[in-house]
């Protein structure tokens, strides 16, 4: 029914459309601020910063899910793979593409040698939460996210 394959650069504008569509779904739209010019640097240039599998309709071809990824380290337990993203469209949940995404992905864990993979998943997002628990995931609910977004740094490091 779907066929999981390695994000290549034509993709990206299906991606960057089902990014948005997770946006909306998170009640986020206006923070999505990336570009497909952006993606095609960021995953596709001369020092690629992410990875990316599709899930691809073998009735249509067309790209239904996608799972975004990258690698960190840890000073903990050394080098982990970062899920950012897993987005099925709405209409194809509950077929099984969200779990081939995750099988592939973590697939690619053990592949490049990590020791572990991570994510983060909404409170409220309980169908994601159930999805996660089917895998025996950690939930962890004692860290607290942090960023800055790069007009602050600079605002910050201006003023001194």
């Amino acid at each position: 029914m779907y066929t999981i394959r390695k994000g290549e650069k034509a993709d990206l504008p299906r991606i960057l459309e089902l990014v948005m569509e997770l946006a909306i779904y998170e009640k986020a739209p206006e923070q999505v601020s990336n570009t497909v010019e952006m993606m095609e640097a960021d995953g596709f240039g001369e020092n690629p910063v992410f990875g990316s599998f599709v899930a691809v309709k073998d009735s249509t071809n067309e790209i239904i899910g996608i799972s975004i990824f990258y690698y960190r380290y840890s000073t903990w337990k050394g080098r982990r793979l970062y899920l950012e993203d897993i987005v099925v469209t709405a209409s194809e949940r509950g077929n099984g593409a969200g779990k081939l995404l995750f099988d592939r992905t973590m697939l690619k864990c053990l592949e490049d040698k990590c020791t572990g993979m991570m994510w983060q998943v909404l409170d409220w997002n309980e169908p994601a939460i159930n999805f996660y628990k089917k895998y025996g995931a950690d939930l962890d609910g004692e860290w607290i996210n942090c960023n800055l977004q790069a007009e602050d740094i600079k605002n910050i490091l201006e003023k001194g």
